[in-house]
């Protein structure tokens, strides 16, 4: 994920044609700068916020984008993200993950178990697990699959304040810890990067608030706390 939104966030100063730069159409013209108030610069925005932002509220949720203009972000930047990222999709989607390797000796239960106490030292709730190996065995009839399982957690008091700024937040949630074997039956506790660069390069220009910024991180803190301490066996 940091590759990737950062990837996108260079994105967001280089030029574009005038061709390019879609109209506000349905919604009042944006003001200089753009809707969300940036400076403008000489490189200029690759996307420019198109509608104006609902007046604040608790859980207000933003405007649905429009078909055409998803299609118009697609058509922009994934030519520029196949550029930046010349890689196959193994390597992309390595860069989506934190992962740690576990320490030799230690079961795929202890590991588990390890995690589970630090959860709830951190206070983050076990809110639900899918044991996706035992699928693998009774669905497809793969006794082969090494094992693998998903264990979801969640902040109640952070996830509650970064959806009261931003709903759309709710997509990652609950935060999910995969513990898995590899092709050698090594053990490994991986995560979807949660590098809040991202929010702070965007922050610049939206007015990012220290509430989010702080749940973001807390956030991760903690599970990489959890990761670290199922991947060392630490009970």
């Amino acid at each position: 994920m940091r590759i990737a939104l950062l990837a996108l966030a260079w994105l967001a100063c280089q030029p574009v044609a005038a061709a390019d730069t879609p109209a506000a159409t349905a919604h009042e013209a944006a003001p200089a700068g753009g809707w969300i108030g940036a400076t403008p610069t000489p490189y200029g925005p690759l996307l420019i916020q198109q509608g104006a932002p609902p007046p604040y509220r608790d859980y207000q949720m933003n405007r649905v984008l429009t078909p055409e203009e998803r299609q118009r972000w697609l058509r922009m930047a994934m030519p520029a993200m196949g550029n930046l990222m010349q890689m196959d999709a193994r390597e992309a989607a390595n860069y989506f993950a934190i992962k740690y390797k576990a320490k030799p000796g230690i079961s795929f239960d202890e590991v588990v178990e390890s995690m589970m106490l630090r959860a709830n030292k951190v206070n983050l709730k076990f809110v639900g697990s899918n044991l996706m190996w035992k699928d693998f065995q009774a669905v497809l009839g793969d006794s082969t699959a090494p094992r693998v399982e998903v264990f979801s957690f969640c902040d109640i008091a952070v996830a509650r304040d970064l959806l009261r700024i931003i709903p759309e937040m709710v997509v990652f949630l609950p935060c999910r810890i995969a513990v898995m074997e590899d092709g050698d039956r090594n053990i490994w506790v991986m995560t979807l990067d949660w590098d809040i660069t991202w929010l702070d390069l965007a922050g610049k220009q939206m007015g990012i608030t220290p509430e989010l910024r702080k749940g973001a991180q807390a956030i991760r803190d903690k599970l990489d706390d959890v990761m670290r301490a199922g991947a060392n066996g630490e009970l």
